[in-house]
């Protein structure tokens, strides 16, 4: 139905870079951009590995050249991706083309008033500060820098959120309601999400390593991840340049339980089917899988049940590059879409770091160096707590 919906612009900031360019050169060399913890107030400083944005607050305001008190952390690596992936298509946004904006985030606000939170309850101070909480909040700050106003929304489903924005944007873009959107995902750690994870005993003290059968959980990251995607008519009408396009996709919900995946891999196996049926391609044109590979016991041996379920003895070239710049939740799915254009763009395979012993359960093995490949076709997974399943189909132009 309706159009091809078309990607003509990347825009990345993490662990691995302030850009799409410095991601690109990590990746290409196999250098995690996950360490020691610098910014984020914890506790547990020592004793725990991060993939944190090396800029502060304040070096985050210098390069987006946006300075203002009540601007949070999501709000400003949102405001610096969202800005790349525009500048990166050469889109105008003025020409009087109908553009949206979908973000999606999980931390939102909370990564301020966090820290503020006893001074307003014991104190009655910093108040305002709470006008910038809610998760809408990061999305209308992105919106107004960059004066998108045609269609503006938020989503939060989880570590699938921008896998989710990549789909509604896509099937406005099919159904004609707009010519363009920005889509992907920003959120910055906290505390919060850091001592649930923590919790919840899935964070690894050490490297994570995805697929792994000595793997022990998640290193928890941040980034902003967008990319534009356009219709085929609004790319010819400027005369752009198509960097890959939007094939497939699809959300399932296995609703097994609040936070696992379930053991028979069984919504992740209808996303992936889902998409693939939507693309018209067979199991045997997938040409690599950026795995979903948060690295937990609970999330790999589900995901590899799926891909076993799908593609039998043949699962494609594998990996998890969240071992790059760790979960970054709501962003996730826009940071590893960014990575499979740039895999389709350079063919290429990044590589799942720190994997040395496959699960014994299944004996995959994800690829572990940087690897020539033709890629024309890349599948990327995004799972997310509640059981929310959501694959995404990504083709060479």
């Amino acid at each position: 139905m309706g159009e091809g919906v078309f990607i003509s612009g990347l825009g990345l900031i993490s662990a691995i870079g302030n850009n799409v360019a410095e991601a690109y050169h990590h990746l290409s060399n196999a250098k995690t951009g996950i360490g020691k913890i610098n910014h984020l107030q914890t506790r547990y400083k020592d004793e725990y590995v991060l993939g944190e944005v090396k800029l502060s607050n304040n070096d985050l305001m210098d390069f987006i050249s946006h300075h203002s008190p009540l601007l949070n952390r999501t709000s400003l690596l949102g405001i610096a991706a969202a800005r790349e992936a525009v500048l990166h298509s050469g889109i105008d946004l003025k020409d009087g083309l109908r553009t949206g904006l979908i973000s999606s985030t999980t931390v939102a606000g909370m990564c301020k008033t966090e820290l503020f939170f006893n001074d307003m309850i014991e104190k009655n101070e910093h108040l305002e500060i709470l006008d910038t909480h809610d998760c809408g909040e990061s999305t209308e700050e992105i919106a107004d820098y960059l004066g998108v106003k045609d269609y503006v929304t938020t989503i939060s489903t989880a570590c699938s959120s921008a896998a989710n924005a990549i789909m509604l944007g896509s099937r406005m873009i099919k159904h004609g309601m707009l010519d363009r959107v920005i889509v992907g995902g920003v959120d910055s750690l906290s505390k919060f999400t850091f001592n649930g994870f923590n919790t919840l005993m899935i964070l690894d003290k050490e490297w994570c390593k995805p697929f792994d059968e000595n793997r022990k959980g998640l290193n928890l990251g941040e980034a902003g991840a967008f990319v534009v995607i356009e219709s085929e008519s609004a790319l010819k009408k400027r005369n752009g340049k198509a960097l890959a396009q939007v094939m497939g996709y699809a959300n399932t919900n296995d609703a097994y339980h609040q936070t696992a995946s379930s053991p028979d891999g069984s919504g992740a196996t209808k996303a992936i089917q889902l998409a693939l049926q939507m693309s018209g391609l067979n199991a045997s044109q997938i040409d690599y899988i950026n795995m979903h590979g948060t690295g937990t016991p609970n999330n790999d041996l589900s995901e590899s049940k799926a891909a076993i379920n799908v593609f039998g003895n043949n699962v494609p070239k594998f990996s998890s590059t969240k071992s790059f710049t760790g979960h970054t939740l709501a962003a996730a799915a826009g940071v590893e879409a960014v990575i499979s254009i740039l895999s389709i763009l350079n063919n290429k395979i990044f590589p799942n770091l720190n994997f040395t012993t496959p699960i014994s359960e299944f004996k995959l093995t994800p690829v572990t160096k940087v690897t020539d490949a033709e890629i024309k076709n890349v599948l990327s997974n995004s799972f997310g707590f509640g059981g929310n399943c959501s694959s995404l189909i990504f083709s060479k132009v």
